[in-house]
């Protein structure tokens, strides 16, 4: 029975991937950070104690010494220190010494180290060329298929997580095309990737990742209440999952329970100081009216970029959207170009164009935010942001019918800015600036 399920499977997946342009097609049109792997910091620091072990009996072994360089990369994600990515790149180091020319491990793992840091384009070279040693390696479609979501290559990713898909139907695969989707704004055959992803995950940490990124997809298209119910689902598989925390936390504030968010957000930042995690409660505690509270998430967060800079990771975008609205509204605009210069992508398009508004500049603001909707997905931020910007032009009709989309999309969006956005409308709120 197990077999007849997993051949069943197989064959619906490739009926998925190879119709990719066709409307059956998991991508084709009817009418997109986090593809990290699942939380579990508990069993990668094993993995790491028996690679180092190995090693000191057989430090030639290039294989393993690749290994032990991503699941380094994994530990970096996992405990949010950045010192592992000094080891990683060790590590993978080691092994391309060893084995410098048919060396696809070392390769895909150079490229997660790339993507981890934020060194998009880079990542993509390296991943390349262990396509090129081994086309039938699926985890270099995965490296491939992130750092062009991040460069904004959509429809090279399109193709790339078509031939993933081909090559191994399952959690990481799934959840990257669900994301793609998203950005697209096919929210329903998003929600149709990820439920595959969920059946085809075999060990409690995949379980989690899948409700996790369910959780967040819910969350994205306003329901708050099935939201509440995936990350619930996700903690219940891995408990202190911070991913699920932190999603759990902002669901939680959304339907008023701010003293259980804060606790939740509290508890995810003490197991990952996420830059992003700090900022959202920093943001929550400023619309409970605790800004000596918020100030000490703020400086948390700039304590960690400093880190994170240090070890080699560019954020330009966590800062610029800090930037924004917490700090120096032209310091961000300089972070957010500087990261739009390296990568195009809707993300950066419309956290500049928020920075823009900010900082004055409602033409140039306009013109971002309209960009950061190409691909036909829309977020209620984004939205929110639009609408905001053509109120600052005086293009009333237009801001009025985006600030309700984005309170459509989902009623509780933020903590600072769904009142805002409803006190627009009614005509009492002035300009998000």
């Amino acid at each position: 029975m197990k077999k007849a399920l997993v051949v069943a499977g197989t064959a619906a997946t490739g009926a998925v991937g190879l119709a990719l342009l066709a409307p059956v097609g998991l991508f084709a049109r009817e009418h997109v950070s986090p593809t990290a792997r699942p939380y579990d910091l508990s069993s990668v620091p094993v993995q790491i104690g028996r690679a180092q072990t190995y090693l000191r009996q057989r430090p030639s072994d290039a294989r393993v010494w690749a290994e032990l360089g991503s699941d380094y990369v994994e530990q970096a994600r996992l405990s949010g220190d950045p010192v592992y990515y000094a080891k990683a790149g060790g590590a993978l180091r080691r092994s391309l010494s060893l084995d410098p020319h048919r060396n696809t491990d070392a390769f895909i793992g150079m490229g997660a180290l790339a993507v981890a840091q934020h060194r998009f384009a880079a990542g993509e070279r390296l991943a390349r060329t262990a396509q090129r040693l081994d086309p039938h390696r699926w985890s270099a479609y995965g490296v491939l298929g992130d750092a062009a979501i991040e460069l904004g290559d959509y429809r090279g990713a399109e193709r790339l997580l078509e031939r993933m898909l081909q090559l191994r139907p399952g959690v990481a695969s799934f959840t990257r095309a669900a994301h793609l989707l998203e950005l697209k704004g096919d929210t329903r055959k998003a929600f149709d990737a990820l439920h595959r992803a969920a059946h085809t995950a075999a060990t409690p940490q995949d379980v989690s990742y899948c409700h996790f990124r369910l959780g967040e997809l819910s969350w994205n298209t306003g329901r708050t209440a099935q939201a509440l119910d995936e990350y619930g689902r996700a903690l219940n598989a891995t408990p202190g999952n911070p991913y699920a925390l932190a999603g759990q936390a902002r669901a939680e504030a959304a339907v008023g329970r701010t003293d259980e968010a804060v606790a939740d957000y509290t508890k995810a930042t003490s197991r990952l100081p996420s830059p992003q995690f700090l900022l959202e409660l920093g943001e929550l505690q400023l619309a409970r009216h605790q800004p000596q509270e918020a100030a000490r998430q703020f400086e948390l967060l700039a304590a960690q970029e400093r880190i994170l800079h240090a070890k080699g990771v560019v954020d330009d975008l966590t800062i610029g959207r800090y930037e924004a609205d917490h700090g120096d509204p032209r310091s961000a605009v300089r972070h957010l170009k500087a990261e739009w210069d390296r990568r195009q992508t809707v993300d950066v398009a419309d956290a500049l164009a928020w920075a823009l508004h900010r900082a004055g500049k409602d033409r140039d603001a306009l013109v971002r935010a309209r960009w950061s909707m190409r691909l036909g997905g829309r977020t209620a931020p984004q939205v929110f942001h639009l609408g905001e910007i053509e109120r600052s032009l005086r293009m009333r009709a237009a801001a009025a019918r985006h600030l309700r989309q984005a309170l459509a999309i989902n009623p509780a969006f933020s903590p600072l800015y769904a009142d805002q956005a409803r006190q627009d409308l009614s005509g009492s709120g002035s300009s998000a600036r």
